[in-house]
């Protein structure tokens, strides 16, 4: 008896009642971002840019499987994507809706590599989790249909899981950023200020060095940090203040797309469930006292076997969450150069990286040699991309020597000439110019033609009005 208390703590705690406002709040906000999402790509023409021209696509590693759809299919998918966000929002045929949702968005983001951003991972798996979550119980259309559906209260790990999703990105971002290019050289933020020194206002205060230093160590202190004030009731008004200034002036400085909307968004779930009660008697100028659970909606005693297979399955989860981003101290070095473990560790902006590419591509039966340029078979963000990601230049160079083999019937060697710049250091060699990547496979393994980081320190660049931000420093849509 005395063995099964804690477990019966642990059961009670997850499982005791919570107001269900937050979550539909939360609902509605996240259906809503991904409808003005799809419009965006629809009204800017990203869809055919990033979907529709590309010949080639860059798939993950285990999903080349995947079929594309044809060019006019995606325009329809985006549209679908839009509907289903307004579907979510307003809470019709949840179930259905959200892994829908979940699947047309994760279909969308395996579809080319290079399309990659965090902040669509992160949908994603918030969408995962909503899978799960009956936050439509409440405030939705189908409780308004179907009254006997509607509940006041949900369990309260409904509401940590998405706390703790939210807390890893925080979290790990924070810790991306404990490293020398950003704390003692203030790169890449040092590019990216400099590029931005036209802006009226403050423009010639990004001209000023010390303001780079204090963005990084700013940033650094903040993503480290917020979650604990977050979660602390008496910081957690001022921290929110915060968060919203933080995100505010990421969104004006860089082109980062819906990200700080996102992350504004997710940093609701660590309010008081019913917050959006005590918002709404505020506006209305009512007295608000809270309102406490029915004795009916709490729950006690110890989980039968699909309590502890659900429980089992979030705690794989949260061990996922934690080991991604954690995977790539097992390669060593250094992961901005290498990028084996970059993706889906959440790496939010900390790196500016150029490069360009040509393969060299040789008969091996009668010697004729061939410079292949990537543009032959890339759109320019792709090449752009390409050119300083590892597996995605052995994926081109696969597909470079397939064509060859076919074209003279003979076996061919490729070989790729890549030279990168790092947070403003020297151009230097990426991969072994030596090795045949024809014949080297992708996988989780290291890869042993990656040449080493760039020791030298990183340049600091002056500011010029004239120049512009890339990619690397956050450019996507």
């Amino acid at each position: 008896m005395t063995s099964s208390r804690p477990w019966t703590r642990l059961w009670a705690r997850l499982l005791a009642p919570r107001d269900i406002a937050a979550l539909a709040a939360f609902r509605v906000a996240l259906g809503l971002l991904i409808a003005i999402s799809a419009v965006r790509f629809l009204a800017y023409g990203w869809v055919g840019v990033l979907f529709a021209q590309p010949k080639f696509r860059f798939t993950y590693w285990g999903f080349g499987w995947i079929p594309p759809l044809p060019s006019w299919g995606m325009p329809a998918l985006f549209m679908a994507l839009g509907v289903l966000g307004v579907l979510l929002m307003v809470g019709l045929f949840y179930r259905v809706t959200v892994v829908l949702l979940f699947a047309v968005f994760a279909y969308v983001q395996l579809l080319d590599v290079t399309n990659y951003l965090n902040h669509y991972y992160l949908v994603s798996l918030l969408l995962a989790l909503m899978c799960f979550i009956p936050a439509h119980r409440a405030f939705s259309v189908d409780a308004w249909r179907r009254p006997a559906l509607k509940r006041d209260w949900l369990p309260a790990w409904c509401t940590d899981l998405l706390r703790f999703q939210v807390a890893v990105v925080y979290v790990f971002a924070g810790l991306a950023k404990f490293t020398s290019d950003w704390l003692v050289h203030a790169q890449p933020l040092n590019i990216w200020l400099a590029a931005r020194t036209g802006l009226p206002w403050v423009g010639p205060l990004l001209e000023q060095r010390w303001m780079a230093y204090a963005a990084a160590w700013g940033g650094m202190l903040f993503d480290s940090t917020i979650v604990l004030f977050l979660v602390w009731r008496r910081t957690r008004p001022f921290a929110y203040v915060v968060v919203l200034g933080f995100h505010a002036v990421t969104f004006a400085l860089f082109p980062i797309g819906m990200f700080p909307f996102i992350m504004v968004t997710g940093a609701l779930v660590f309010f008081d469930p019913s917050w959006p009660h005590a918002l709404w008697a505020r506006v209305r100028r009512l007295p608000w006292k809270g309102v406490a659970p029915s004795s009916g909606s709490v729950v006690a005693g110890v989980p039968g076997w699909k309590g502890r297979v659900a429980l089992g399955a979030a705690v794989v989860y949260a061990l996922l969450q934690v080991l991604l981003p954690l995977r790539t101290h097992a390669y060593g070095g250094n992961v901005l150069w290498h990028e084996q473990g970059m993706r889906f560790s959440w790496r939010v902006m900390t790196r500016e990286k150029n490069g360009s590419a040509t393969f060299m591509v040789r008969d091996s039966v009668t010697g004729r040699e061939w410079h292949v340029p990537p543009s032959q078979y890339l759109s320019r963000l792709q090449e752009r991309e390409m050119a300083v990601q590892p597996d995605l230049i052995l994926q081109l160079a696969h597909r470079i020597a397939r064509d060859y083999e076919a074209k003279t019937q003979h076996p061919v060697e490729v070989r790729a000439d890549v030279r990168v710049s790092l947070n403003g250091r020297l151009s230097e060699p990426l991969v072994d110019p030596t090795v045949d990547l024809s014949r080297e496979e992708d996988g989780l393994g290291p890869k042993p033609w990656i040449l080493s980081a760039p020791q030298t320190p990183p340049v600091h660049l002056r500011p010029t009005r004239t120049s512009r931000a890339s990619r690397g420093a956050g450019v996507n849509p």
